[in-house]
């Protein structure tokens, strides 16, 4: 069951809600045919008189599961957001750094860029599939030695050459980071459990409108679009940096088209 889940959630967006529809749609056909069409409407009716305090219960459960999971989604997005920012702000005091030193780092500052354009080009599309891109582990290993370099430390001064390797290493651990939220994903169980929370949701509307069919189809057609739209819109932000609503490299890209490009 839980490969279904995480199959589902990995559909494109349209897909993803068409599954819903049919799910939804196809339980409430069922709840329908089952409630009042021969031979099981005779056995059926016999539960009429459910009051509707129940079906509130019921609601309110599947509300509150959906209120966490969409909670756990919007964190881990939130600190996808954080992580790039945060990876671009230390590689921007890099640059700064580079800049203010004594010593010439152009090389330094080409290591960045390398690094960047890698993140972007090589690694930015497969880290949520494959994690880190091995062209782009080089490029970052390279611009850590170039900064390690003992003749930096003694033109540059130690003090400014503390400071550029601390902004390396900030710029590694927002890396690390990034790549650890794009593998992330919610724990398949809480999805199962919306889902099937929203399924007895349907059947404790069906159980209290037994004697009023069209009421009953009414309830479950407006119970469905409502809880199609909510789970809809949470699954297509399951992965912080793939899908409709990811996370944009913009301040990455804006530091990249900072720094100069080097002589062919």
């Amino acid at each position: 069951m839980t490969f279904a889940i995480q199959t589902w959630l990995n559909l494109p967006v349209t897909a993803e809600f068409l599954v819903l529809i049919l799910l939804f749609a196809g339980f409430s056909l069922m709840i329908g045919w089952t409630a009042f069409r021969w031979p099981l409407r005779t056995w059926t009716q016999a539960y009429t008189g459910v009051v509707a305090p129940f079906f509130t219960a019921v609601s309110i459960l599947f509300a509150l599961q959906l209120g966490f999971l969409g909670q756990d989604v919007g964190d881990r997005n939130r600190q996808a957001v954080l992580a790039v920012d945060t990876e671009a702000h230390a590689l921007r005091e890099v640059q700064a750094l580079s800049l203010a030193a004594v010593a010439d780092m152009a090389k330094l500052r080409e290591t960045l860029r390398a690094y960047l354009e890698s993140v972007l080009r090589d690694e930015w599309p497969i880290m949520s599939t494959l994690g880190a891109a091995e062209h782009t582990e080089t490029a970052f290993a390279t611009m850590l030695r170039e900064a390690a370099a003992p003749g930096i430390a003694g033109e540059a001064g130690p003090a400014l050459h503390s400071a550029l390797l601390a902004a390396l290493g900030r710029a590694g651990q927002a890396r690390s980071n990034r790549l650890t939220l794009a593998a992330d994903h919610t724990n398949e169980l809480k999805w199962l459990a919306v889902l099937l929370l929203g399924l007895i949701t349907l059947l404790a509307i069906a159980l209290v409108h037994l004697d009023k069919p069209r009421a009953m189809a009414a309830s479950l057609v407006v119970f469905s679009a409502a809880a199609i739209v909510a789970i809809g819109l949470v699954a297509i932000q399951e992965w912080p940096f793939d899908g409709p609503m990811q996370v944009q490299p913009r301040a990455l890209r804006a530091l990249l088209a900072t720094l100069p490009v080097p002589p062919s």
